[in-house]
């Protein structure tokens, strides 16, 4: 059955249309300040080009050449599983109700985080990251220490934590996939069938409003089929009217997406659905501006190209696993795409500080040729840093604007 994709912070995006990228990061003018705003949106979320920041690309070329770190650079928080939606499709369903980090523990694993080499934390999850009643602090704390900070949400919860998100926050990505409260109510349902539509644009509009850093509004294609492949329900026919509500919400931009199978396969569809989406993409692009962007999965982009589900790789480890990497209410685990998942649990941070149990982290667990067969955002980063192994000759580095690899 096809699932929400919650997992992933903004990987593996790129510009649509006429806003693709004519430069190289390279290229681009150094930005005044480090913090994270609405200039080049889509190079922001280039994984590979921001692997040559100044500050970051030493770090990454110690990995290619087969060191560990201290610390990974970038951090997924899972502060809680609990959700106060029930949508059917949930990616996350098989990790969802396990509790959440004990509040003092999630306050102190904070504390821990500062002065180290972290660079960035995400507060995403198996469950609605706001629904912790420690993360008011946890934000404050890290964003006090320097460490930049994400957001992946249903949106729910902005109104309890508007001060934080719009002060302190370098991106909020709202999970919507609806442009109507019906559709809505059919693929992001309460468990007590209340519609919260109206609550989530409400709460979007209040932060758009007062923002700092970068507002997004995420649209997942989904359908449901009858036993005999008719579509029962779908939210492919709100694309564009998804578009211009994120624009007049006052949005940095709309982030389209593919839904996934359970195991996080991409699922091929219908070549009149496609086209059906891709005729209101062509006209979203005319809302396109210097202040809204249209962006689209790399997921996305292989469903339209009808593309091999199954993504080959050579390589039996995952570099990217010693730069980032994912804790949670029941462990560690080496990225989100293995959430819950015990092969891939690198440790646990319950009864034990993060300094000591990355040190005894094994990152290789997990062998990307048999284990990550599915369409992964880390994999251009991957190959990437596994061209560099060895290599002597210096890249053009550029200044550092986005530590969000």
């Amino acid at each position: 059955m096809p699932a929400l994709s919650q997992d992933q912070p903004e990987p593996g995006v790129v510009s649509s249309g006429s806003s693709a990228r004519a430069t190289r990061l390279a290229d681009l003018p150094a930005p005044a300040t480090a913090q994270i705003g609405t200039a080049h949106v889509a190079d922001n979320l280039d994984l590979v080009g921001k692997i040559y920041q100044e500050s970051i690309f030493p770090e990454v070329s110690r990995v290619a050449n087969g060191e560990r770190l201290a610390t990974p650079l970038v951090i997924d928080l899972d502060p809680t599983t609990v959700c106060d939606l029930a949508c059917p499709e949930c990616i996350s369903s098989n990790v969802l109700n396990h509790g959440q980090i004990a509040k003092d523990r999630i306050v102190e694993l904070a504390e821990e985080l500062t002065g180290t080499g972290v660079r960035a934390v995400i507060l995403i999850g198996g469950g609605e990251p706001l629904m912790h009643r420690s993360v008011g602090t946890v934000i404050e704390t890290l964003h006090n220490a320097g460490i930049k900070l994400g957001l992946v949400t249903n949106g729910t919860q902005i109104h309890r934590y508007l001060d934080e998100l719009a002060g302190m926050l370098s991106w909020v990505r709202v999970s919507m996939d609806a442009a109507t409260g019906p559709t809505y109510d059919a693929f992001r349902p309460t468990r007590t069938k209340r519609s919260i539509f109206p609550q989530v644009v409400e709460n979007m509009r209040s932060l758009a409003a007062r923002k700092a850093g970068r507002l997004g509004y995420s649209f997942l294609l989904m359908q449901r089929h009858a036993a005999d492949g008719t579509v029962t329900d779908s939210n492919y026919d709100e694309v564009y009217e998804a578009g211009v509500l994120a624009k007049d919400i006052g949005c940095d931009y709309f982030e389209l997406k593919a839904m996934l199978d359970m195991d996080h396969f991409t699922v091929n569809q219908d070549a009149a659905d496609l086209e059906r989406v891709e005729e209101q993409w062509r006209r979203l692009g005319e809302l396109e501006d210097e202040n809204f962007h249209l962006l689209r999965s790399s997921n996305w982009l292989a469903v339209r190209s009808a593309d091999d589900p199954h993504q080959a790789k050579d390589y039996a480890s995952c570099a990217v696993a010693e730069l980032r990497t994912t804790v949670t209410p029941t462990g560690v685990y080496i990225c989100p795409y293995h959430r819950g998942n015990e092969k891939a649990k690198l440790g646990d941070i319950r009864d034990t500080s993060f300094a000591e149990m990355w040190h005894k982290a094994d990152t290789t667990v997990i062998d990307p040729r048999k284990d990550c067969r599915f369409m992964c955002a880390r994999h251009p980063s991957n190959v990437e840093i596994g061209g560099l192994a060895g290599r002597t000759e210096p890249p053009a580095l550029i200044p550092d604007f986005d530590p969000f690899i």
